[in-house]
């Protein structure tokens, strides 16, 4: 069951799911985000292709998935 989670379980999660995502070139970011009741993981990606790569859930916690094209330094 998909479900949001205490920031302790959202944390481990991320852990778990920036070592799976890890190398893969279309991910920009990976981090928590509120939702009600508790925390949810959020990852940022290049594509909509890249987001089909992203599970919806790790260890129960919830994955929202954001298309953010191309990331670039401000100057």
């Amino acid at each position: 069951m998909v479900q949001v989670a205490d920031i302790d379980r959202a944390r481990t999660a991320k852990l778990r799911l920036r070592r799976e995502l890890d190398g893969r070139p279309g991910v920009r970011g990976i981090g928590l985000a509120r939702a009600e009741g508790g925390y949810r993981l959020r990852v940022s990606v290049a594509t909509s292709a890249d987001a089909a790569a992203v599970p919806a859930a790790v260890d129960g916690v919830a994955v929202q998935v954001r298309v953010v094209g191309a990331v670039h330094p401000l100057r």
